[in-house]
This record gives structure tokens, sequence and C-alpha cells, in this order.
């Protein structure tokens, strides 16, 4: 999950190097925490979160085949 979440953000910016996935693992639910360069926030977050929304479907349908919640928070 850290790495398909690490490919989608470093498309999305322009500072691919500055991309760093934190995971957090739990027994029933992973929290992985995504930080960008504050000049690429707005290009994760997208115009009115969609970009955010899209990327939290992608990861949560992901998570269901490993039975695994997936929760994606976006760190300033």
């Amino acid at each position: 999950m850290k790495e398909l979440l690490e490919l989608i953000a470093r498309s999305l910016v322009d500072s691919p190097d500055e991309v760093k996935v934190t995971e957090v693992e739990g027994e029933q639910t992973t929290v992985l925490e995504l930080r960008v360069a504050p000049d690429d926030l707005g290009k994760v977050i997208g115009k009115q979160g969609r970009t955010a929304r899209s990327i939290r479907t992608i990861l949560a349908s992901s998570g269901m085949k490993l039975n695994k919640r997936i929760v994606f928070e976006i760190i300033e």
C-alpha cells in the first residue's frame, strides 16, 4: 500500500523527491500519512478535494483485498 501511494503521489507533484509516506499498522487498520512539499499540497488535494477522495477510494478498494481498512491522511 505504501508503494502504491508513493507512486500516485510522485506522479502528481512537481517535487517527487519530497514525497514521504509513513505507514502505521494496527490489527484491522493501516494509517498512511502523506507528506509533500508545501507548493504541491494543492495538487494532491485537488479541486474541492476530488483528487484526495479518488486516492482514498483506490486505497480503500485495494485494502479490501487484504481485509484491512486503509486510512489516508495528508500531513501539512
